[in-house]
């Protein structure tokens, strides 16, 4: 038996990227998983790619922003299995754009995604995972939840997410549903690969590398599993050390404290 056999999982923003590593791992521990995305082509790509490695896997694009869709993807997902046992808030955008720069339709583009879009899954998931014995909610937030990073529609939206994960987890304790952020530093992909911030972020990170979408993964395996069955309302920085000091790091290198 595998550590999720049996159970049935949604992951967001799931076609590619941090998100296929997401429901990759899960489908591999025997999760079926049900993919949404925006992205057809490549979910509909990539969800046979799970398949022809056994993974019981289906694809449905879902806006997240959009409250009947995330009808229709929990109704998918009754008619499918008749459960629902985990819920990985992963759909996320970026601005890359200072206050000043942020046009108010950008702005709030980004919150509606990458915030209003996990509180409509939480809402629309709850009901069927509490039918069928509870579950665990796992929203993807990022370590620019702790400062103050440039692009501040997108640190707005993560900062939320943290407050959203500790109201949802104290709403439904008694329910039998953990609710926990997962808050990750650099992750390199095909998507940001060729970004300019990356080799100074790595040069600051103590751990002197970006993490990997497999990394990540992990993480939410363990807090969508009974292994973390008493945690609930937490955030997990997984970041290499960069939240933890890596401007005193820096500093000390320099002044050859290190």
């Amino acid at each position: 038996m595998t550590e999720l056999e049996g159970r049935v999982a949604i992951v967001t923003g799931g076609a590619r990227g941090q998100g296929a590593a997401e429901s990759r791992r899960l489908g591999r521990e025997g999760a079926a998983v049900l993919v949404c995305d925006v992205l057809v082509p490549e979910g509909e790509t990539f969800v046979a790619e799970l398949s022809a490695e056994g993974v019981d896997a289906r694809f449905l694009p879902l806006d997240v922003t959009d409250p009947e869709a995330w009808a229709q993807a929990v109704e998918e997902v009754r008619g499918w299995k008749g459960r629902l046992d985990i819920l990985v808030n992963n759909a996320g955008i970026i601005n890359r754009s200072t206050v000043s720069a942020t046009e108010p339709e950008a702005w709030e583009r980004v919150l509606k995604v990458n915030l209003t879009g996990a509180f409509l899954g939480i809402r629309a998931a709850v009901p069927l995972m509490e039918e069928t014995g509870g579950g665990a909610i796992v929203n993807i937030s990022s370590n620019s939840a702790f400062s103050g990073h440039y692009d501040p529609a997108y640190t707005a939206s993560k900062w939320g997410l943290r407050g959203l994960t500790r109201s949802a987890a104290m709403e439904y304790a008694a329910r039998g549903i953990r609710v926990n952020a997962v808050c990750p530093g650099l992750v390199v992909t095909a998507l940001n690969a060729a970004s300019p911030h990356l080799q100074p972020m790595i040069g600051m990170t103590p751990m002197g590398r970006s993490g990997t979408p497999e990394e990540i993964a992990e993480l939410v395996l363990f807090l969508a599993s009974d292994r973390s069955a008493f945690i609930t309302g937490e955030d997990f920085v997984i970041d290499g050390g960069f939240t933890a000091g890596a401007s005193y790091r820096r500093v000390a290198v320099e002044t050859g404290i290190y």
